[in-house]
């Protein structure tokens, strides 16, 4: 399953924002949190800024933003909270470009793991506990759940969801063999060595959807840098 909604990116300054170009704040979902900090100790040297990182759930940062966090960047791992900031009048939609997608993996515990080896053993009596992110408002969880219900598992497993503040929760949920089995993004399991991947969910079996970057009003030279860069020089490409 290729979830092409991996990342949808806005650069803006909420209205009336006044900030130093050196100094950004970055919300970004908490599934990019390793690919972002990277970027940053190549970034920051080159170009003096400074990139002040708040890594959460979309939804969380979504509702930061309307209550008035300040941010200048904003990387959501859905559309859904992307139009949803701009109904509200937060974000000027004057550009809009697909980046990044990923895949959702079934994981289990790396030692003496659960035998999950399709979809279905998630239903079976030995799997107690599965983690996942939020379904309702988190975007991994949100595919999660809309994967479930179009193999026609959710209604099986629904009793035996352990829900989770974000994807990383749910991944270290599994970790602390605190879940049986998890359902994450590809690029979250592969940074674990305390889970392994028991299922990948194909492109044919996921739901679709597309990715989008936007650039918002008011936005500083430094962060338009960011947005220039990070897509031209291929700093983000598809996972």
């Amino acid at each position: 399953m290729k979830i092409r909604t991996l990342l949808t990116s806005a650069f803006a300054a909420l209205l009336g924002l006044s900030l130093r170009a050196a100094d950004l704040n970055v919300f970004a979902a908490a599934s990019l949190s390793d690919a972002l900090k990277e970027i940053a100790k190549a970034y920051e040297p080159a170009s003096g800024d400074k990139l002040r990182y708040n890594f959460a759930a979309s939804s969380a940062l979504a509702r930061q933003i309307k209550e008035g966090a300040p941010a200048d960047v904003f990387f959501s791992a859905d559309e859904a909270k992307m139009d949803d900031l701009v109904k509200g009048g937060l974000i000027v939609t004057d550009t809009r470009h697909s980046l990044l997608s990923n895949t959702l993996v079934i994981v289990v515990n790396a030692e003496g793991g659960a035998a999950v080896s399709v979809p279905a053993d998630l239903a079976k009596p030995a799997i107690g506990r599965i983690a996942l992110a939020e379904p309702h408002t988190v975007p991994a969880g949100i595919y999660a759940k809309e994967y479930l219900e179009k193999a026609d598992l959710w209604k099986k497993i629904i009793d035996k969801v352990v829900p989770t503040e974000n994807v990383r929760a749910c991944l270290a949920a599994v970790e602390a063999g605190n879940a049986d089995a998890g359902i994450v993004y590809k690029t979250d399991a592969l940074i674990s060595k305390k889970v392994k991947v028991a299922y990948e969910v194909s492109v044919a079996e996921g739901p679709k959807s597309s990715a989008q970057v936007r650039r918002l009003y008011g936005l500083s030279g430094s962060a338009r840098g960011i947005l220039k860069i990070w897509i031209s020089a291929g700093a983000l490409m598809p996972i």
